[in-house]
């Protein structure tokens, strides 16, 4: 097989939708509206539309629309934000950059999503927030975690970088977006996501009006009207270039995801049959758009092995996330300790992901299967 193999491959993705892109792209450049140009503001209500939400704020990255988040609601120093030690870091900076404590508490091992018994046992008279990841690309369970939120007065943030386009149905049949459900919704727009950009990007979502309005001064450096600065803000705007690359690809975010979700089937008939891997689990309540294939291996294989296989073979592997955020040395200053959170670290030393994206070939998939499977019947 001659051609690379990538864990993403934006190139393929680009090529066939170019033409559409310079086109949007001109309009850019002959305007010469590079910040807050008509562009930012058509994508803006093109992804209002897509998900159903009252407001979206664009922004910088994904880690600035938590942040902002956050900084809108203005809580006490000290104050405990819940979210799980299984994620990204970023999740968890926003938190502590800002003074408040994050709290952390375990996955469900099949979801790899927040579990909500472990989050109702650490509500405090502190708790003023809760932080849910959509995790790899499926909803964490968002109604049970809603009627705890609003039983005991909190705020819910979500995390939706690697789940934007996936659906959450409700025991009543209603569907909700990712993102679109709690008090607010944050997601990114680097390159390697489901809807991405050219370079850096994020957004904010949220049906509150006078959220919203909050946001949207805090993003522009806490003004509404120009060199008049109402509240303490940031820069953190999302340039014309990038409005311009996610209007064309928001067209096709759900034709993205379907191909996706093939490639994860072919997978799971590959490999489901295997008692030395676990395939990804897929929630009743929730469509999968897996931003990663991440597959859970057995206590037998070894997994560096594997991954280093794999590489030999021109097959691209990740981990995701080797070291949980409660034993990281940044937040060590929290007192967690290894073995306080016993689901989330079996998972940070079995997971592993597999290439999935947009373009993958038939040929591709077998070259990736064959890989995996031959290590194993070494």
């Amino acid at each position: 097989m001659k051609e690379k193999l990538q864990m993403v491959d934006l190139i393929s993705q680009y090529a066939k939708i170019k033409d559409e892109i310079r086109v949007e792209f001109d309009r850019v450049l002959d305007s010469a509206a590079f910040i807050n140009g008509p562009l930012v503001y058509e994508f803006q209500s093109a992804l209002e539309a897509y998900l159903g939400v009252n407001h979206v704020i664009p922004c910088a990255n994904g880690t600035d629309a938590l942040q902002v988040i956050m900084m809108a609601h203005d809580f006490p120093i000290g104050s405990e934000v819940i979210v799980p030690s299984y994620t990204y870091v970023a999740t968890v900076e926003v938190i502590a950059l800002l003074g408040l404590k994050p709290v952390f508490v375990e996955v469900y091992p099949d979801t790899f999503n927040i579990d909500i018994e472990d989050l109702s046992s650490k509500i405090s008279n502190k708790t003023v927030a809760i932080v849910p990841v959509h995790l790899y690309g499926q909803c964490a369970n968002m109604e049970p975690l809603m009627e705890l939120a609003k039983l005991n007065n909190l705020k819910v943030f979500e995390d939706t970088a690697q789940a934007i386009g996936a659906d959450y149905t409700f025991r009543d049949g209603r569907i909700a977006k990712a993102g679109t459900i709690g008090d607010a919704g944050a997601t990114s727009f680097f390159p390697a996501k489901n809807l991405g950009c050219y370079g850096d990007g994020g957004a904010i979502f949220t049906n509150d009006d006078v959220l919203a309005a909050s946001i949207r001064m805090i993003v522009n450096h806490g003004q509404s009207k120009r060199y008049y600065h109402d509240s303490i803000g940031v820069n953190s705007r999302l340039d014309s270039l990038q409005a311009a690359v996610l209007k064309v690809k928001l067209k096709y975010l759900d034709q993205y995801s379907d191909a996706r979700r093939d490639v994860a089937n072919n997978y799971d008939k590959a490999f489901g049959e295997s008692n030395l891997i676990e395939v990804p689990f897929r929630s009743e309540f929730s469509t999968h758009v897996f931003h990663q294939y991440t597959v859970k291996l057995s206590n037998s294989v070894d997994r560096k092995g594997l991954n280093t296989y794999l590489a030999q073979n021109g097959i691209p592997s990740m981990i995701y996330y080797p070291v949980p955020n409660h034993l990281q040395k940044a937040y060590g200053y929290f007192g967690y300790k290894k073995g306080d959170f016993p689901t989330t670290e079996d998972l940070c030393s079995k997971v592993i992901s597999f290439p999935i994206h947009t373009e993958m070939s038939n040929e591709q998939q077998g070259v990736i299967i064959n890989g995996v499977l031959e290590y194993f019947n070494r």
